[in-house]
């Protein structure tokens, strides 16, 4: 559906935005001026949801300002680490420079230091290592550090198959069991540094609702699992949906599940991360390929959506038909590199068949959650008894 008669669109306007000088995560980046450019489409007319309460609009800085490694590479799923560094898979390619000897369905590696200055060090790993083009191997779809422990979920295995970690991507062991029906392209949702201000004690997983990483779907499905019992197939719950209350319903019946978000033919490949400034759930979805386009990778469309909670109520922060640049097949906004106030961001894209990073500035409305709220259970200003937080907050 579209949007109702009355809702803003919202343009990115030809400006100079200050970038925000708070620092990203531990690496203590003060991020540069920067100048936004017009993006083309940058309309949120069209997105299947209706426009964000807390972020207003995104201003992308101009696509020469995009910063593009690790060339003929593409996936990058991406976590925080217990060591304060990211840790992403690629497949299709070599990874970052110096490349590994041979193409690789399936590779790993750490990224260190600020999104404007960073290093990518490739991992070998002999157990988690793959070899395929397209759909013919293994690849990475989301990652996740948990008390020490690094989790892969890996696409076009059967649907998809958990892997982990217990030595920074160095050693994998596989599950013995699969998803059999549908999350054919699953992602992990991402808090801080080794899963740090999660909401509760459960890992959520997102998926379309497709049994293959390369059919789109009408929409898109969620799973928890206690964070001790991620290897158990047993432990998961699926979610079902809203009862009359606005609480979540969870089965263990996973063909009982039901849609979390809902976008005719558009729910494809995705990646979810919580901005705890903000007190939002933000979720990348790129648009899948049309016919007799070059893909994602090269042109194409996404969009940026939010929700207060991991199961929504949804609501869009930015939608694109057709981005100045190709969007990637997936794309993410890590946590380390948001802002302590969480209005500057770093889009992590596999545009140009690269690890591709472009900068974000929100705008954020004043009727958004309060600095001094909880970060993992915000609390609106209206619920204090006013009808407005003040400037800035």
């Amino acid at each position: 559906m579209g949007f109702p008669p009355g809702n803003r669109l919202v343009f990115m306007p030809l400006a100079v935005v200050l970038g925000i000088g708070s620092g990203f995560g531990s690496a203590g980046h003060a991020a540069a001026p920067s100048r936004v450019g017009t993006v083309p489409g940058a309309s949120r007319d069209g997105s299947p949801y209706p426009p964000s309460p807390v972020i207003r609009s995104v201003r992308w800085a101009p696509k020469e300002t995009i910063v593009r490694r690790a060339r003929g590479s593409d996936n990058w799923p991406i976590t925080w680490g217990d060591d304060d560094h990211l840790y992403t898979a690629y497949g299709d390619g070599r990874g970052f420079k110096p490349y590994v000897p041979r193409k690789l369905s399936l590779g790993f590696a750490k990224v260190t230091g600020s999104p404007d200055h960073f290093m990518g060090v490739n991992i070998r790993s002999s157990s988690g290592e793959d070899l395929g083009d397209g759909p013919r191997g293994k690849k990475g779809s989301g990652l996740l550090m948990v008390d020490g422990v690094l989790y892969l979920l890996a696409r076009n295995a059967h649907n998809a198959q958990l892997a982990w970690s217990t030595d920074y991507a160095r050693t994998w062991r596989w599950a013995d069991w699969r998803f059999a029906t549908s999350f054919g392209c699953p992602t992990f949702l991402n808090f801080g540094p080794n899963y740090a201000g999660a909401r509760d004690s459960y890992v959520y997983i997102y998926s379309h609702d497709s049994d293959s990483a390369y059919e789109p779907a009408d929409r898109m499905v969620l799973a928890r699992v206690p964070k001790d019992r991620i290897r158990d197939r047993k432990a998961y719950e699926f979610f079902e949906r809203i009862d009359t209350e606005g609480r979540p319903v969870w089965t263990k019946d996973i063909r009982r599940r039901g849609g979390v978000f809902h976008h005719r033919g558009h729910c494809y490949r995705s990646a979810v991360t919580y901005s705890a400034p903000l007190g939002r759930y933000l979720w990348c979805q790129v648009h899948p390929p049309r016919a007799g386009d070059r893909g994602p990778r090269f042109e194409g469309g996404f969009g940026i959506y939010d929700a207060p909670e991991p199961w929504g109520p949804w609501t869009t922060v930015y939608f694109t038909r057709a981005w100045d640049v190709g969007p990637g097949e997936t794309n993410s906004l890590p946590t380390k590199w948001m802002s302590a106030d969480g209005r500057t961001v770093y889009l992590v894209f596999s545009g140009d068949d690269c690890f591709s990073v472009r900068k974000a500035t929100f705008e954020v409305s004043g009727t958004g959650p309060c600095k001094e709220a909880d970060a993992a259970r915000r609390v609106s200003c209206r619920s204090k008894g006013t009808d407005r937080c003040p400037d800035g907050d």
